[in-house]
């Protein structure tokens, strides 16, 4: 079993035994108490003194719980008290009534004849029937809240200041603000009673059972020691009242089923193991031990709070690599603090500490004398939550009674400690708020602050415990009605739920409860100055942001480091990761045994390559005999490029030395044949008197060696002088690249160009990486393509061979113009070596960049054309003839990568030029897109692109047919629901659904007949667009569905095809108002001093929808639901709603809407029907709907029957302004007049502003219901 397993089974051990201590005592002490309360009385009080007018007198025996004011008895089991029932014998009366389902109780209140339902989840029968009158209030008494403290009145060591004593004025001062004039419980009166704990699960329980049996408290504070929490918390989830505490920090306490109404103002152990955790993060750190004070078993006394902490940080830290030991600090000597942090050395260099700070002074004078502080290798880490070591002045290394040598000690051993507590607020407003606790403390409650001692968080969290249970019992009270709220009893689960996901600005802070009732901590990280030898804050974890180090504040490491040590030795705790470096006398031996076996091995190696290297030059592979090779002579007399040879069915290619002028002005042709069954080309030397030596056999054999994808093959050559000597290489049939640039009607796009490049530049890279080095002659012309449009590099090496019989002669165009691929520094040295140099075939490349780009062949400068002699001469010259390097004309509108390349290639200084290696990884990243895939099919695919460009025209086709496509779609969402026409897009036939209820919309305009009779058919036309249009896009702001419209009718349907619940009338009727509103300021064209004059029918019901037809198809609605709709229509008024019994039921259920009784209304094939008018809705801010009402229709101001307002409705905030029916009243301007509301009367002044509204308030109870957190409560809107 791991450690987290063992530490957390023996927690809840401990905690099950000692609850089921106080458990049974408290049921003992719960059972007498019951007994001696028969015949006394409850008691409420009012305006701070006792009075006997609401009391019950209750008697408890074996088997039945005796109400004798009202008589009533009701079995018990003594097994489950929860079986009791309380009857509230005052008026108004009160019954409570079990349900046979669930354990829900409804009570029904005399006063106002409405029901509300409470769940489980709230006060148990039991504890109603215990604490009699429950209620915050009665009537004609302020208002009364019993806070109950339960806290120890002793500390349980010296430096504990956590008791009632230091507390207790932080509450009273929090109550004090809370019932202030401007505090949130002005108007409440709290009682406090409380009761010493003694830090003990048994007194704590009794302490409990006896203020709960007496006093009936609204809410506990307290207890602070986790096994008294622990029995109380549990007996609260039954009592059904919150209890706010600042302890409970163990992780047990996190599972709420077991503690429903418990809020934990310190947040959780689990917080500060998340802030260790981010230090650690920071710091790389991995391997850590755990050092800490655990109570002995065998005592009795549980695990001390230290286990739990570091159980927490353990399981937040997640680690598996950790070294652990705990002991009993009052049975723990120096001389043990001595062996186990020996032990540690070898385990671990972060070290977490948890003890009292006596123990870990000694611990850390015993890991000085270890050097475990000195050595700065090692880092400590005290976890103490609630130190206010930051804010004392007093050195927490200083002890009064110890020698200046030791303390001197401590000082130094403290520099590798770093304390993790509770971040404590460092404003004004903290420290004022501190020393007026002291001075409170001290006069009230006999208890000094020692000097500089400052106030801890823990004790000031009570202060935030009073004011979160303030505004959560604000908000309850706001949520119910102060008049209901008065009466009822408190839901303590429900208030408890209240506080939880609340943040506020508290007396220690932004405090943040999430939502398990737990406040989100925020920590510190000290660390001491060795200049103050005080602690400093140096770092701050925040629960929303990480940790954050304070700004100029530095961590000083023991040992003079800079930086934070690493948490682990460079050879591991035991030397393992490093090998030894001492090395015996047999390795020695064997050692050079070894270098000299090696060194025979080399040796044999390079004997072996040399013979091997002189064998095969002797053995000639790359010699062909004449009668190998099958040749096919081309046929002669065609002249032209060679891609003009292509058109004419020549079976011959052309490299092409010069495409203008060559020696007798004749036309080259490479012959080409098959040997050994592959293709070649046939290039003939014409040579005499070779000398074949060793020099040229091996040029001739790493010639035949060479392969790459992307430089031409060397097959062999034929140096018999009979026929005639020739070479055979690979046949590219595409030509060469010069034909191809100089080919028009071959489109080359970027990426095309890009790529060319690329394999010059990958072929050329690996041609200077052999033992050739250099090409000497690289032009766009020795740059040739194969069948598969793989550009590859030809004319290399066997330079001895190429050399030329006879020289061109020096005035010929062709001689000037080989020389404009040839580098400055070659062309200024006559003698240079045909090979040439890297640089100078980087100058080369830049030139071929520059043909591939401008496609204007090579040097090409632009307007002023220069005869290539001319160009040689300037590029000889250097920069003396234009001050600067004579170089071809750049496009600056081309790629600017690609110019960057050019210029840098071609750059006068040939230590300027980068090599092949670094352009491959330029081009490579310039043309990544094209690394990816088969680029060979790549550059085929676009090569032939230049006969078509049917790709750019499939997806212009394909874009226009999704563009009409979408166009077709959206046209059907116009004419179908979305979800209907989706079905019908996908394929799918459309099955009529059957809807249990829903709201439809009728309207027509009355008088249309009339209106068309006096119109044109485009003036009616006209008139119903902009009157549909305006319709339109009103119903576009509310959940429903537009079905039709025939004529001058309108139909409209909420509720379907999407279910929205019973919103669907809320939803009509918001529409309707909004259509009715719209119609008033609606204008028709041709006739704007007349009014429109609509009218509208609603009706709620089941009905089935379903797509009707297969041409032009329609979606419709079935059912009798529609016919009454249409009646509703028929039979109403103009520039009125007319509502039916049904829709006016859901209606109600909203509380918002101004609905009148019409009375029986006779309707065709219905008989009579009770009907009703809907006017307005009374407020808007308050209920809103998820719609956005557009501007101008349904603002702040409804119009109520058609009718503009002329009362003034505010809300409780007076915030907003609603209408009131002004046809249900009379009145003159100024002038009070009764209205009547869903039976409640009301009186208000009309006025065109607020200003003049009445100061008074009348509650008035509107009959509406809203749910709020699965309570149902009656809505309260107060009229000024």
């Amino acid at each position: 079993m791991c450690y987290e397993e063992k530490q957390l089974k023996l927690i809840k051990n401990q905690i099950m035994l000692k609850s089921k201590r106080a458990l049974v005592l408290s049921v003992i002490s719960l059972l007498g108490s019951l007994v001696s309360l028969a015949g006394s009385e409850y008691r409420t009080s009012s305006n701070g003194s006792n009075s006997n007018a609401e009391s019950s007198h209750y008697e408890y025996n074996d088997s039945a719980f005796v109400n004798h004011s009202s008589n009533v008895i009701e079995q018990i089991s003594p097994k489950s008290l929860k079986n009791l029932r309380h009857i509230k014998p005052s008026s108004p009366s009160f019954a409570l009534n079990a349900k046979t389902a669930g354990n829900q109780y409804a009570i029904d209140d005399d006063l106002n004849s409405t029901q509300a339902t409470y769940s489980s989840v709230g006060p148990s029968p039991m504890v109603a029937a215990l604490r009699g009158h429950y209620a915050i209030g009665t009537h004609g008494e302020p208002p009364h809240v019993k806070f109950a403290i339960l806290l120890p009145e002793k500390p349980r060591n010296r430096r504990d200041v956590r008791i009632l004593s230091t507390i207790r004025p932080v509450i009273e001062m929090a109550t004090r603000v809370v019932t202030g004039p401007e505090g949130v419980l002005r108007n409440v009166r709290i009682e406090i009673d409380y009761r010493d704990t003694q830090c003990s699960s048994t007194y704590g329980a009794l302490g409990a059972f006896d203020i709960f049996l007496k006093r009936k408290p609204d809410v506990f504070f307290g207890p602070i020691c986790d096994y008294v929490i622990a029995p109380i918390a549990r007996y609260n989830s039954v009592w059904g009242i919150p209890i706010l505490t600042t302890g409970g920090l163990t992780d047990a306490f996190s599972i709420k089923p077991n503690y429903p109404t418990l809020t934990r103002m310190m947040g959780s152990y689990s917080d500060t193991g998340l802030a260790v955790r981010e230090i650690r993060r920071h710091f790389n750190w991995t391997v850590q031990a755990f050092i800490y004070h655990d109570n002995d078993e065998n005592k009795g006394k549980g695990h001390s709070d230290c286990s739990m902490a570091i159980s927490s940080i353990f399981r937040a830290l997640n680690t598996t690599d950790y070294f652990s030991h705990n002991f009993d600090e009052t049975e723990t000597s120096y001389k043990d603090y001595l062996q186990f942090l020996t032990k540690t050395k070898r385990k671990a260099r972060i070290v977490i500490m948890c003890a009292s700070p006596a123990t870990i002074r000694e611990i850390m004078l015993a890991a000085a004398e270890l050097n475990m502080v000195d050595s700065g290798e090692y880092v400590f880490f005290n976890i103490e939550i609630f130190s206010s070591m930051a804010a004392t002045k007093k050195p927490p290394w200083f002890v009064k009674n110890d020698t200046d040598e030791r303390n001197q000690k401590a000082k130094n051993a403290y520099t590798a400690l770093l304390q993790v507590v509770a971040r404590q607020p460092e404003d004004e407003e903290y420290r004022r708020f501190s020393e007026e606790v002291k001075q409170l403390t001290k006069a009230n409650f006999n208890y000094t602050y020692a000097e500089d001692e400052p106030v801890s968080t823990f004790v000031t969290a009570f202060y935030d415990a009073v004011l979160l249970y303030a505004y959560a019992l604000n908000d309850s009270i706001a949520l119910l009605g102060e008049e209901r709220a008065l009466q009822q009893p408190i839901n303590g689960t429900h208030l408890a739920h209240l506080m939880w996901g609340k943040s506020f600005k508290g007396i220690t802070g932004n405090v943040t409860i999430d939502a398990n009732g737990d406040r989100l901590s925020d920590y510190s990280l000290l660390d001491l100055n060795p200049n103050t030898g005080m602690f400093e804050i140096v770092a701050n974890y925040f629960h929303d942001g990480g940790l954050h180090f304070v700004e100029g504040k530095t961590i000083h490491w023991s040992g003079g480091r800079l930086t934070a040590p690493p948490d682990r030795p460079t050879c591991g705790f035991d030397g393992s990761l490093c090998p030894d470096k001492s090395l015996p006398g047999y390795a020695i031996l064997s050692l050079i045994l070894g270098v000299c076996v090696i060194c025979m091995a080399i040796a044999s190696i390079l004997g072996y390559r040399h013979y091997k290297l002189e064998a095969e030059i002797n053995s000639m592979t790359w010699k062909v005999h004449a009668n190998e090779v099958l040749s096919c002579n081309p046929s002669h007399g065609h002249r032209g490029s060679m891609h003009l040879m292509a058109k004419r069915g020549s079976q011959a290619t052309i490299y092409s030395e010069d495409l203008n002028s060559l020696p007798g002005d004749r036309q080259i042709y490479i012959q080409f044949g098959f040997y050994k069954g592959c293709k070649v080309a046939i290039k003939k030397i014409n040579i005499h008197n070779l000398n074949l030596n060793r020099t040229m056999m091996l040029e001739l054999k790493r010639m035949k060696d060479l392969q790459h994808d992307h430089l031409v093959r060397f097959y062999g050559a034929c140096l018999d002088p009979s026929p005639e000597p020739f070479v055979l290489t690979e046949y590219c049939p595409k030509g060469s690249l010069q034909d191809i640039l100089e080919n028009e009607t071959i489109k080359l796009d970027w990426m095309f160009k890009i790529s060319l490049m690329h394999d010059i530049v990958k072929g050329m890279a690996f041609l200077h990486s052999t033992e050739i080095h250099s090409h000497g002659a690289l032009k766009s012309s020795n740059c040739v393509v194969d069948s598969r449009f793989v550009l590859k590099v030809t004319d290399f090496g066997l330079h001895q061979l190429r050399k030329p019989t006879e020289e061109l002669d020096q005035e010929s165009y062709a001689y000037w113009k080989k020389l404009l691929w040839t580098s400055p520094e070659l062309l200024r040295d006559p003698h240079h070596d045909p090979a040439g140099t890297p640089k100078g075939d980087v100058y080369s490349f830049g030139i071929i960049v520059q043909e591939i780009v401008s496609r204007q062949g090579p040097f090409y400068t632009g307007d002023d054309e220069k005869s290539p002699k001319e160009i040689i001469k300037l590029v000889k010259n250097g920069p003396e003839s234009y001050g600067m390097p004579f170089r071809p004309r750049v496009d600056e509108t081309s790629y600017e990568d690609v110019n960057n390349i050019m210029v840098k290639c071609w750059a006068e200084e040939p230590l300027e030029r980068p090599d092949f290696n670094l352009l491959k990884t330029i081009i490579r990243k310039i043309n990544k897109e094209n690394e990816s895939g088969n680029i060979l099919d790549n550059l085929l695919q676009r090569m032939e692109q230049y006969a078509n460009n049917l790709e750019a025209l499939v997806e212009e086709r394909t874009q226009d047919y999704f563009e009409e496509k979408r166009k077709c779609e959206e046209l059907l969402y116009q004419l179908l629901p979305r979800s209907v026409a989706a079905q019908l897009i996908m394929g799918k036939s459309v099955i009529a659904e059957t809807y249990d209820q829903v709201t439809i919309y009728f309207s027509d305009i009355v008088g249309f007949t009339s209106i068309s009779a006096q119109s044109t058919p485009m003036q009616v036309v006209d008139l119903l667009n902009d009157l549909y249009t305006c319709f339109d896009s009103i119903v576009e702001n509310f959940d429903v569905y537009k079905v039709e419209t025939i004529g001058d009718a309108y139909m409209v349907v909420s509720g379907l095809p999407m279910r929205n619940g019973n919103l669907h009338a809320r939803e009509i009727s918001r529409m309707a108002l909004a259509l009715l509103a719209a119609v008033y300021k609606f204008s028709i064209r041709h006739r704007p001093n007349e009014q429109l004059r609509l009218r509208i029918g609603l009706h709620s019901g089941p009905c089935v929808a379903g797509v009707v037809g297969l041409k032009m198809p329609r979606y419709c609605l079935f059912g009798d639901t529609v016919n009454t709709a249409s009646r509703m229509e028929s039979n109403g008024e103009a520039l009125k709603i007319h509502v039916s019994s049904t829709t006016k039921q859901l209606l109600d259920t909203f509380g918002t809407f101004d609905v009148t009784e019409r009375g029986l209304v006779p309707m065709k094939g219905k008989g009579e029907m009770l009907t009703y008018w809907l006017n307005g809705e009374k407020t808007e801010s308050s209920f809103k709907s998820p719609a956005k009402h557009p501007d101008g229709v349904g603002g702040p101001v409804a119009l109520l029957n058609g009718v503009p307002p002329t009362g003034i409705l505010n809300n409780n905030n007076n915030s907003a302004m609603y209408s009131l029916n002004s046809a249900n009243g009379g009145g003159g301007g100024g002038g009070g007049t009764t209205k009547k509301l869903n039976n409640v009367s009301y009186n208000f002044i009309k006025s065109n502003s607020t200003k003049n509204l009445p100061n008074t308030k009348a509650r008035v109870s509107l009959g509406g219901e809203d749910t709020i957190r699965g309570v149902t409560q009656p809505l309260l809107t107060q009229i000024n």
